[in-house]
């Protein structure tokens, strides 16, 4: 019997300093069963660092020919395809080929990855990769609860994110272009 995919509720206080955004959001969002929690944790924080109305959870792992985010315009065109993780830089170029706005949140090690992918990309105009610190995003996946309650500060290419116990700082690095 396959397995399914598990949901998490998600309340999200966003407060985006830089961009004057400041949401109290509620979501529900699954994780496929092969998904990491770091690599949900990362969707999440994408979903607040590129948040506006239109934006989108796709079915990510279990549609390959879906983004982890996506945002569309009221006549179902695809305006900002989002990925999170490590990409290869043909699928960095076919979505960048295809949709006016395409960023990455990258995590994990990237040292090598970013070696190998940055230069085959960079004459994308309309890419734009973030990176997250690893142990901060380490942190907040340990023991992930089903019912995600945070708040997200953005501030200054930082992220503060509370939960009811600590607060995290993660200081985005930006590999190509910034976020707009």
């Amino acid at each position: 019997m396959a397995q399914r995919a598990t949901p998490y509720k998600i309340h999200l206080g966003l407060s985006d300093t830089d961009l004057g955004i400041y949401e109290s959001l509620r979501m529900t969002v699954a994780r496929h069963p092969s998904e990491t929690e770091e690599r949900l944790v990362a969707r999440i924080l994408a979903y607040g660092l590129w948040y506006d109305e239109a934006l989108a959870f796709g079915r990510g792992l279990s549609d390959v020919d879906e983004p982890a985010l996506w945002s569309k315009s009221l006549d179902g065109q695809i305006e900002h395809w989002i990925e999170v993780g490590r990409p290869t830089s043909e699928r960095l170029v076919w979505c960048a080929r295809r949709y006016p706005r395409v960023s990455l949140l990258a995590y994990g090690s990237n040292r090598v990855w970013a070696g190998n992918i940055l230069p085959q990309v960079a004459g994308l105009d309309n890419l734009h990769i973030a990176q997250l610190p690893q142990e901060p995003l380490d942190q907040l996946a340990i023991d992930l609860p089903r019912a995600i309650d945070w708040g997200l500060m953005i501030t200054d290419d930082v992220m503060y994110v509370s939960d009811a116990d600590q607060q995290h700082e993660l200081t985005l690095e930006w590999l190509q272009g910034r976020r707009n």
